[in-house]
């Protein structure tokens, strides 16, 4: 199958961060009829599972996320992801306007996978090349 081109500008995947993932995974599949699926992460040495979540048709639909690992310090909340074709440049551009850089992740390679933002008015969203 082939990995699908997201538009520029596009919000491409939203995640909920929060404590309590377990017990919101089961709220979700109870009030809007996801199914979820084990994701297997990594906490320092500790081993736990995020989970994607699922629509009727089975496709991917949004992430329920611990507060920890790559999530430590993410306040819960749902986090949009907006596709953009070079996350560098529109972090500096989002510096530039007001925006607060929170957290950023890097690919192997050393340039911005995606970028955790605040803008100007608090509210909190990603940047990511998806």
């Amino acid at each position: 199958m082939e990995k699908p081109k997201y538009v520029q500008g596009s919000i491409n995947w939203r995640d909920l961060t929060t404590y309590k993932a377990d017990e919101l995974r089961e709220f979700y599949q109870s009030v809007a009829g996801w199914t979820s699926q084990g994701l297997d992460m990594k906490d320092g040495e500790n081993a736990y599972q995020d989970y994607v979540m699922k629509d009727a048709k089975g496709n991917s639909v949004a992430g329920i996320c611990h507060s920890r690992g790559a999530n430590t310090g993410v306040p819960p909340q749902w986090v949009a992801y907006i596709s953009v074709e070079n996350v560098d440049e529109s972090v500096e551009n989002a510096l530039k306007l007001g925006g607060k850089l929170l957290k950023e992740y890097k690919s192997k390679e050393g340039t911005l996978f995606y970028a955790m933002i605040e803008d100007p008015a608090g509210a909190v969203f990603a940047l990511a090349k998806i």
